[in-house]
């Protein structure tokens, strides 16, 4: 029930469209029950004020009826789906004065790194956007694919290695609204959520100012110990991001210039530690 209660323009306009499909198709799966039932009640054998009519075989008013309706209704979800297709596609930025925020996303075994490059900042698991500014975002995965998903406000959209997908939201209301993978990625799948605040632009400043006074960054070696599988993992906040960390991530399995190999790890991605035993 949290699609039909939603806090932005996105998510709203997706209810909307859930609500018309579901009501243009119930105006043929309700006739046709009730219609079952009353023509199994009208011509019950018990019945004999019924017309018994054992030759008929044609009737040009119901073909019309059983043909015309239906292909109205499909006429209409087809223009509809059309039209969604575009003004729904999740790489459509949202019109609006109001210079967008952007957002890195990292999906990683079991959690969600965000990186905000205008500012500077990372967070694992806390996501805080402004009120009224659209989101774009940028998604990508270290290793398992997985869906990102925030139900109130909107879309979701898969994050996959090697990959760069996009996404535009928009929050119309401040609150706490729960993010999660949509996509079942191993044994921390149930914890792999996280919270997106949405609040005004002033409390958003203090967060990014709160944020750089923390007293980690998220360098190299700090990415390495992050991307490592894990759980339960508390929000935390990091007051500088290494420079191009989200393209590295991308970049992890992109042929490197002069490379033999299709695949090679980047930097940030190996690990001092020893491997990891099956």
């Amino acid at each position: 029930m949290t699609l039909f209660n939603p806090k932005g323009d996105i998510g709203m306009q997706e209810k909307n469209l859930i609500l018309l499909a579901l009501g243009l198709m119930l105006l043929v799966v309700v006739p046709v029950i009730l219609l079952t039932l009353y023509f199994a009640w009208r011509y019950r054998a018990s019945n004999t004020s019924a017309t018994y009519a054992p030759k008929w075989a044609h009737s040009t008013r119901i073909e019309v009826i059983v043909w015309a309706i239906p292909c109205v209704i499909v006429i209409i979800l087809a223009l509809v789906i059309w039209r969604t297709s575009h003004s729904l596609d999740p790489s459509r930025a949202i019109e609006s004065q109001v210079k967008p925020v952007r957002v890195e996303v990292v999906a990683l075994n079991w959690k969600w790194l965000f990186i905000y490059p205008d500012y500077g900042v990372a967070s694992v698991n806390e996501l805080a956007i402004p009120v009224g500014t659209p989101v774009d975002f940028e998604l990508t995965a270290e290793s398992l694919m997985n869906s990102f998903f925030i139900p109130r406000l909107g879309s979701q959209v898969y994050a996959m290695a090697g990959m760069r997908t996009q996404l535009h939201l928009i929050a119309d209301a401040p609150g706490t609204y729960r993010g999660e993978s949509a996509a079942f990625s191993g044994e921390g799948f149930s914890d792999m959520h996280f919270d997106t605040k949405a609040m005004s632009s002033a409390d958003f400043d203090a967060w990014v100012r709160k944020a750089r006074q923390a007293p980690q960054a998220m360098d190299a070696a700090r990415y390495r110990s992050v991307s490592q599988p894990g759980t339960h993992v508390v929000p935390t906040a990091y007051a500088s991001v290494e420079p191009d960390l989200f393209d590295d991530v991308v970049g992890r399995f992109m042929r490197q210039p002069g490379a033999a190999d299709i695949c090679k790890p980047p930097v940030i991605a190996q690990a001092t530690t020893s491997p990891r035993k099956e």
